[in-house]
Formats: structure tokens, C-alpha cells, sequence
């Protein structure tokens, strides 16, 4: 139901256009006698002009054709049919359609050049300022390292384990970068094969510092077989899904991660200690950049819950962000859709 809400949202401008174009047709149709049928005739296309200018050629086609028919019906001699004894009407219906296609071509080429605009503002950002963080952390350890000859073995310890944790982020950052680019392909193919979800948490697990699997990290993984999907992306997914909990989750609050069986799909759910957020705030959590007020603070690029959705949707499965009294919960359902045959 709030799939289907969201979707006609999105056709809007397609009402809003065909109220404009009744709106119009009573008006000329009350002032007919005083507009002369040029005037009219131009009037009669800015209901196809609201549309085009929303860069979906398919809605411009269907508004140009009710345009024309309103107008043919009722203002084209003869009256109130559909024929048409003069050609320069027909030409005019053409030229309808010709200027609806290039306002459509045109809107259609400055969104894709905003979207471009606003990927690469993101991935600056992301340079400047994510990459920047763990490199500087790196950096002042490993000179303190090297220019202070008095720590001792557990200060040299913390700082090397501060050097590993900032560049295991670093490798994450520029992995999901990757992922996102190859993600956004329409013909991406998957690399399918038997996956062992315990190999892949454990292949992911190494991806943080021990200090965080061990204090924060509560797993449950129920019995599991072998699972038919592409193991790269999996394991890219929990990484992702841990990392976000590991991010955002309050100091000194356990992580739940859980791997349901449910006989025809695998569940998956993992659950942070955060401030509450309500609905609104999680509509658009799984958008590429987006990411929650008040997080400024918090380092991040806003695109690996998009990646985990993504991955999800490649899999055939459905994700969602559920908010809870104390936290917030991710919850993934996998098909299973091929059964490993055991000898």
C-alpha cells in the first residue's frame, strides 16, 4: 500500500498537468468567441510543456494526445468530431508532439547533469573529509611512533590498533566507493555460488578491531545451509550493515546480529542502541548520500546502507528500517530460491 502511494506520488506533476489542461479547455470554451483559435491553440500546450519538463517521454506522448483530442473535439472545425478538414491542423497537432519530445530530451539531459553534479560534490566530500580523517589519524600515530623513543609496549599497542582500525575504515570507504559505481550498472551480472554465511560473518568480522567484535558484538546465527548468491556482495553487506550499527549505536550498548532460518528465506537483523528516530526520519535511510540529521559528527559517506539495498534487491530480497523504543533495526528476508543437494 506505501509502495503504491509512493509510486503514483511521483506522477504528480501528471494530475497537476491535467487539471491544468481542463482548466483551460473551460476557459477557452466559455471565451471561445473572443479567442481567436491560434491563441487557443497555444494555450493548450503548456499542459505539455508542465509534463515534458519532468523528462518522461512517455507521460509527454499520452499529455500531447489528450491535448490534442480536447482541442480537435472541440475547437477544430468540424465541431465535435474527430475529423479534420484542413491539413495545417495536423501540423499543428505534429508540432505538439515535436516540442513536448525536445522539452523532454532536454529536462531529461539536466537532471542526469544535476545528478552528476551531486555525485561528484558527494565523492569530494567524501575525499576531503572521510579519507582525510583515518589518513590523519595514521599518520600522527605513526609519528608519534617514530618520534618518541619513552613508550612503552601497551601505548605502542593502543597506537597500532588505532593505525589498523583507521586503515581497515579506509579500505571500507573506498571498497563501498567501488561497489556504488559497479552497483549502479543496469547489467551487472552476479557471481553466483554456494555461500556459508558463517564464513562470510567471520570474513567480515576482520573487517573491525577485535575490541569491537568482542565488547559490543552479540551474534546468533541459527543452523544455515549453503546459500545461492554472490559471496563478494554478501560479505559486502554484512560489512556494511556492521559498520552502520557500529557508527551509530550509543557507548556502551551491546549490537544484536542475528541469522534467522525460516525455511523458504534467511532473515537477517541487526539492532543499535540510538536516539529514537521516527518513521519519517528512516523513509529515506537506503538512499545513496543521505544521511540522518544531527550525524555531522559521525564519519560516513551515506552510501552503505544504499550498497546493503542494493545487494538486497540483486538477491531478489527486501530490506527495511524498522524504529524501535531504544534503537533502531535492520531487517533483510533472502529467498531461498536453490537448495544445495548434500550426498
Amino acid at each position: 500500500m506505501v509502495k503504491n502511494l509512493t509510486k503514483y506520488k511521483q506522477f504528480n506533476y501528471f494530475l497537476k498537468a491535467l487539471v491544468i489542461l481542463l482548466l483551460i479547455t473551460l476557459i477557452s470554451h466559455v471565451f471561445k468567441n473572443s479567442l481567436a483559435i491560434i491563441n487557443i491553440t497555444l494555450i493548450h500546450i503548456i499542459p505539455v510543456i508542465v509534463v515534458a519538463i519532468h523528462g518522461n517521454i512517455k507521460a509527454t506522448l499520452f499529455m500531447t494526445l489528450l491535448s490534442v483530442i480536447f482541442l480537435n473535439f472541440l475547437y477544430i472545425p468540424p465541431l465535435y468530431s474527430f475529423s479534420v478538414h484542413n491539413e495545417l491542423y495536423l501540423y499543428s497537432f505534429f508540432i505538439y508532439g515535436i516540442v513536448g519530445w525536445i522539452i523532454t530530451v532536454q529536462a531529461k539531459n539536466l537532471n542526469t547533469q544535476r545528478k552528476q553534479n551531486e555525485l561528484r560534490e558527494s565523492l569530494l566530500h567524501i575525499i576531503s573529509h572521510d579519507l582525510r580523517t583515518p589518513l590523519s589519524t595514521i599518520h600522527g600515530s605513526i609519528n608519534l611512533i617514530l618520534t618518541n623513543d619513552n613508550l612503552d609496549e601497551n601505548s605502542k599497542l593502543n597506537l597500532y590498533e588505532d593505525i589498523n582500525y583507521a586503515s581497515l575504515r579506509m579500505k571500507r570507504l573506498i571498497t563501498n566507493i567501488l561497489d556504488s559505481t559497479r552497483l549502479s550498472s543496469e547489467d551487472i551480472d552476479l557471481k553466483l555460488e554456494w555461500c556459508d554465511f558463517e564464513d562470510i560473518i567471520g570474513v567480515a568480522l576482520n573487517e573491525f578491531s577485535q575490541k569491537q567484535n568482542d565488547e559490543i558484538l552479540h551474534i546468533k546465527i541459527d543452523e544455515l545451509s549453503l546459500f545461492w548468491g554472490d559471496n563478494t556482495l554478501l560479505t559486502q553487506l554484512i560489512i556494511n550493515l556492521l559498520d552502520n550499527a557500529f557508527k551509530y549505536s550509543k557507548s556502551d550498548t551491546k549490537i544484536n546480529f542475528e541469522i534467522i532460518n525460516l525455511n523458504n528465506f534467511i532473515k537477517i537483523k541487526i539492532f543499535n542502541e540510538t536516539e529514537f528516530l521516527d518513521k519519517k526520519k528512516l523513509k529515506n535511510i537506503f538512499d545513496k548520500f543521505y544521511r540522518l540529521e544531527d550525524t555531522n559528527d559521525i564519519l560516513g559517506s551515506g552510501i552503505g546502507l544504499a550498497i546493503c539495498k542494493s545487494i538486497v534487491k540483486l538477491h531478489n530480497g527486501e530490506i527495511k528500517a524498522i524504529p524501535e523504543e531504544n534503537g533502531i533495526l535492520i531487517e533483510i528476508e533472502l529467498p531461498i530460491e536453490k537448495r544445495a543437494r548434500l550426498i
